[in-house]
């Protein structure tokens, strides 16, 4: 070991006990004499054994992991470890994602959506946002790089596809937990192909399906002590996401953290989750927080100029270089790039150049995220979304003094509201910049209303606490564009009508498998169907509908008719040409109805009955039949001779509130679950904190596991597990204990 490494631990344990500081020396002087090739330091080294020391990680009966540290960074540095044993492939595809070096992994298909990346999120920016970090923050980003850089160190057997050392600044290229956090104010990869790949060639304007991303979504819930049994305040987390996209952990340290829920690979932080005091459920937001701009622009002798306020400003060029593989062969290629007032350029339309303004990461962002996790009460969580830095979330929260809240969204620019933001405006002019952020109290919010509940799921917050929502003429327009949807509606019907609700009668509230849309799509055809002759099969099916009470059911062979044939159905309107209009699901059924002839339906239906044989052998099948959940190995396809459980839930674009997304596979017959609930949480906040999750399958991703699917039945059928949240039940319930790095 070098003199530096011991004059170091001299300095930093000459007050600790003999025994840690011998086993911190042989630690220590292992991990000296088994160095990869990473460029590892001494000071590495060190910090990783000092993490290593003050972490421990107890995994219980389902395999979650419990991590208790000294301190903050501790914690992190055993979360990303824990993340690491059970994922490290996904935290490195996450991460190459948010750097824009996916092409090192998938070639030159990649390159626009790396260049894309690239564009909006600069590594630069990152570096310098990194370096003015306060210093607690700054340990928790080294932490997480430790956590990560120490992992692969430990398990020289785990190859990486490209990040073979994580850096501390990583990540602030990733500032928020969601699936899709880029916000590009319509903007498509497409865009900027056209634009960069060939700078001759003007593009037209490209049409966007919306719909896969916005009609599907999360349910948050939250109940005042006024409607619950116990008295206490109680919270439903219901994220729909792709199937093990996050997973179930715990965080702990001696400086006040404890905080219990979801965590998105690769990220230092709990996304949906709670502590003792409170918690957070968060879904999508369709506020408008990135807008494009039209530029008026000409090239000058020398640079591009863009015209604003009759005055003419240079455009700012930036040098980006994109690897990619080919053939077996790193290969390079550079983009010239462009950066107006208003942000980097992402295409063109109509001889204008297009801008982006956004905020898709910053240091406030992930600090905010950091700092609502050991938030103890509504005045210290609002606090945190002051930060005003959260710019793809809603957020759903109930505490331990019987608060109830919802915030719909967090960062959120002023705008003349005169302009429609959903459409590029002119960069031209000064009238449509955005005039600095509102207040956290400027935001649509609601919070503790007399009705004693509130909803949202990925819907208008209009609707948020039924005839106690705030009022959309008291917003500007830009604020909540956000539409309905069946899954809003039903949480409504269904709000109302409770008087004293228990943390189980919550989550079978949750659970609640009405698919609303069918409420409007289906009466006046079955009204127009006695009026007309039908051959026998049209007759039946439609008796099958006929007799539906529009609950999904793994028996009902009227469930796998309607949604067969809504699929087929929907496809008759017009996409939406924006993503607020998409948002607008309520409103598509109710065109559905009114707008396609029922001569069309019923054409419709015949055609889906003829598929339906053609696949399955008979039409009447049973939609438990034929909805499936099965997981597999990574990699491995889905496959119709291995075992697989019945499925009740569909789709939530149907207006189910518990989603599960399912299709034929190319080698399949029947429909396999791919997304929907993933991490299910039911808590309540009393003296003592109680709480229920579940997750979709188990906690191990391998089928040598026994926990690859020991969940997979409770998940379907609604029957959560208690969880550990005490240190004292921890032990109780605990299967193995181990340090980073050891042998478990």
């Amino acid at each position: 070991m070098t003199n530096v490494v011991h004059l170091l631990f001299n300095r930093l344990f000459m007050k600790r006990n003999r025994i840690e500081n011998l086993f911190i020396v042989i630690l220590s002087f292992y991990l000296a004499t088994t160095a990869q090739a990473q460029n590892i330091t001494a000071l590495d080294k060190a910090r990783w054994a000092v993490h290593a020391n003050q972490v421990n990680i107890i995994r219980d009966e389902w395999e979650i992991p419990h991590i208790y540290g000294k301190t903050d960074a501790d914690a992190v540095f055993g979360l990303m470890y824990a993340q690491c044993e059970e994922n490290f492939e996904q935290i490195e595809l996450n991460f190459l994602e948010m750097l824009g070096r996916t092409a090192e992994v998938n070639g030159p298909k990649a390159i626009y959506e790396d260049l894309m990346m690239r564009l909006i999120q600069d590594s630069a920016q990152a570096i310098q946002d990194y370096n003015k970090s306060p210093i607690w923050f700054k340990s928790l980003l080294q932490a997480h790089a430790d956590g990560l850089n120490y992992y692969l160190y430990k398990h020289p057997e785990v190859h990486p596809k490209a990040i073979h050392f994580f850096k501390p600044w990583y990540h602030l290229m990733w500032t928020d937990g969601s699936v899709s956090p880029t916000r590009t104010g319509g903007i498509k990869t497409q865009d900027v192909e056209n634009f960069y790949g060939d700078k001759n060639k003007i593009a037209q304007a490209t049409a966007i399906d919306f719909e896969e991303r916005t009609s599907k979504g999360s349910n948050g819930f939250a109940i005042a002590p006024i409607h619950s049994k116990n008295g206490n305040a109680l919270l439903y987390i219901n994220p729909h996401v792709p199937f093990y996209f996050r997973s179930e952990m715990h965080m702990n340290s001696e400086e006040g953290l404890n905080v219990y829920g979801a965590v998105t690979w690769g990220q230092m932080f709990i996304y949906q989750g709670f502590n003792e005091h409170c918690g957070w459920m968060h879904t999508s937001s369709y506020a408008d927080v990135a807008d494009v701009y039209e530029e008026k622009i000409k090239k000058n002798k020398t640079t591009w100029v863009s015209t604003y306020e009759n005055q003419e400003i240079n455009i700012k060029e930036r040098k980006i270089e994109l690897k990619y593989i080919e053939a077996g062969e790193i290969k390079t290629k550079s983009f010239t790039t462009y950066k107006t007032i208003h942000g980097p350029v992402m295409g063109s339309k109509n001889g204008h150049w297009l801008s982006l303004q956004e905020n898709n990461r910053s240091l406030n962002a992930l600090m905010e995220c950091w700092t609502r996790t050991k938030a103890s009460n509504l005045k210290t969580y609002q606090k945190a979304l002051s930060l005003l830095a959260n710019n793809s979330n809603n957020t759903v929260y109930a505490d331990g003094e019987g608060n109830i809240a919802y915030w719909h969204g967090n960062f959120m620019p002023k705008r003349n509201p005169n302009y429609d933001y959903s459409w590029p405006v002119d960069g031209s002019i000064k009238a449509t910049n955005w005039m600095g952020l509102h207040t956290i109290n400027e935001i649509v919010q609601s919070i503790n209303p007399s009705n004693g509940w509130l909803q949202n799921c990925n819907a208008t917050p209009y609707t948020v606490s039924g005839t106690n929502s705030p009022k959309a003429k008291n917003y500007p327009a830009y604020m909540a564009p956000d539409g309905e949807n069946g899954r809003g509606i039903t949480a409504v019907k269904l709000l109302e009508k409770i008087e004293k609700i228990s943390l189980d009668e919550l989550i079978q509230l949750g659970y609640n498998k009405h698919l609303s849309a069918f409420d409007v799509l289906l009466p006046s055809f079955l009204a127009y169907s006695k009026t007309i002759t039908l051959n026998a099969k049209e007759q039946k099916a439609i008796q099958y509908l006929s007799n539906w009470n529009h609950d999904a059911d793994t028996a009902s062979i009227a469930t796998a008719i309607a949604i067969e044939w809504a699929s087929e159905w929907g496809k008759e309107i017009p996409a939406a040409s924006t993503e607020e209009a998409s948002t607008e699901l309520w409103k598509k059924y109710e065109r559905m109805a009114t707008t396609v002839s029922n001569e069309k339906k019923l054409a419709l239906l015949n055609k889906t009955l003829a598929h339906m044989e053609e696949v399955y052998g008979s039409w009447e099948m049973a939609w438990g039949s034929i909805n499936r959940y099965q997981r597999v190995n990574p990699g491995e396809k889905m496959n119709d001779q291995l075992p697989s459980w019945a499925v009740a839930q569909a789709s939530s674009k149907w207006g189910m509130l518990p989603a599960f997304e399912s299709k034929r596979q190319d080698n399949t017959h029947k429909r396999y679950g791919y997304s929907g609930s993933s991490f299910i949480a039911a808590v309540s906040f009393g003296k003592k904190l109680e709480a229920k999750t579940i997750i979709t399958g188990g906690q191990n991703r391998f089928s040598t596991s026994g926990h690859f699917t020991d969940q997979a039945k409770k998940y379907i059928e609604g029957d959560f597990k208690n969880i550990h949240f005490y240190k004292e039940d921890v032990l109780t319930h605990a299967v193995i204990s181990y340090k980073p790095g050891l042998t478990r």
